[in-house]
């Protein structure tokens, strides 16, 4: 089996890495500030030095309807994807240049673009509608497509085997916390509901991410308030969620300065950390409801591996859930960790946010390396 080299463009960032046939990781170039540009002369010289590579994975925030499963990248998938841009605007056009670069670099190694929606696309029609007027839903396919299926699918198929246990058979709720955060409820292997809908701006707090709020509220605004669209998208996107309660000097909605205001006594920091908190446990519970019951708890991704404190409160509201972890593992827990308290009924586990060898799996399934 041959290497794989997995593309992560980001709003902002990229990062490419070699993996190998064992999961190793090999050569890695990134850049937590990237210009978007295809032609950046340190990412095409990077390229070039992985000749030997035998296929690319480039992770693509949105699938839209049609790219349900990973897909061989050719100008037709291309165009599709451009085509959903409007539906992820600070990512589709990352991706895409990521692709170029790729394909200006190595134009002979097959790419396969691993979409970030896909892993939802088997939620039931009772998760994925929303209660709208039929014709919009048909017009526009309106419905949930949820968001962090990469990772949500690595974090389940490594906790059952940390588990021991058949995936089969579990009932998983799967946390990504990060700036954009999201659960997932996990059957079998399969998602069956998830926070985030039709685009990535639904469902948990984030760091500038409203997440859920009243449309009626929205209709408010531009109608009573006098706020117009554009200011409207860029405060839901830009200055909402952990910003937007905290009101830190810089803007910030990083949790970790917000929890540092909080502690210096900041009134507004207290209640972001309350309302972020509030809003984790509320979607906690509703995923579990949606699987029926709960074998395990996952927490993954930046938040979610780093800040012990999160966890302890989402554990903290969730005793009747039989969520209970141990303090002591909680705070010392580095990558894959067992938090779970030995009088819990349930297991709650830490683990290391790995969409890169979920990327190179799926190539290598998808071109048959």
């Amino acid at each position: 089996m041959t290497s794989v080299l997995v593309v992560n463009a980001g709003s902002s960032s990229l990062k490419v890495s070699v993996l190998s046939a064992a999961g190793e990781t090999g050569a890695t170039l990134q850049f937590d500030r990237w210009d978007g540009s295809p032609d950046h002369d340190e990412l095409g010289e990077f390229l070039r030095d992985q000749s030997g590579v035998g296929g690319i994975g480039h992770r693509v925030v949105h699938g839209g309807g049609r790219f349900t499963r990973p897909t061989v990248i050719d100008d037709s998938v291309r165009e599709a994807i451009a085509d959903l841009a409007d539906l992820a605007p600070l990512h589709q056009p990352r991706a895409l240049a990521g692709i170029r670069a790729t394909m200006q670099a190595l134009p002979d190694v097959p790419a396969v673009a691993c979409f970030d929606t896909a892993f939802h696309a088997s939620l039931p029609p009772a998760a994925y509608s929303y209660a709208l007027p039929g014709a919009w839903a048909k017009r526009f396919g309106l419905r949930r497509y949820g968001f962090h299926g990469l990772s949500h699918q690595y974090a389940a198929g490594r906790a059952a085997h940390l588990l021991g246990a058949d995936p089969g058979r579990l009932r998983l709720v799967t946390c990504h916390l990060g700036a954009g955060s999201s659960l997932a409820a996990v059957q079998g292997g399969i998602s069956v509901d998830t926070t985030m809908g039709f685009t990535p701006l639904e469902g948990l707090v984030m760091a500038t991410r409203s997440g859920s709020v009243d449309p009626g509220l929205l209709l408010w605004l531009m109608s009573r308030g006098g706020l117009g669209l554009a200011e409207v998208a860029a405060g839901l996107e830009h200055s909402a969620g952990l910003a937007g309660l905290a009101c830190l000097p810089d803007g910030s909605g990083d949790l970790r300065e917000v929890r540092a205001a909080a502690r210096a006594g900041s009134p507004d920091a207290r209640l972001a950390i309350d309302v972020h908190a509030h809003r984790l446990r509320r979607e906690i519970a509703a995923m579990t409801a949606a699987l029926g019951g709960l074998d395990a708890l996952i927490f993954t991704g930046g938040i979610g591996e780093h800040q012990p404190e999160v966890r302890a409160e989402a554990a903290a509201g969730l005793g009747f859930l039989g969520v209970a972890i141990d303090p002591a593992r909680n705070d010392a827990a580095d990558g894959d960790t067992d938090i779970s308290a030995p009088s819990a009924i349930l297991r709650t586990l830490v683990i290391r946010a790995r969409e890169d060898l979920e990327i190179a799996r799926q190539v290598r399934v998808t071109l048959g390396l």
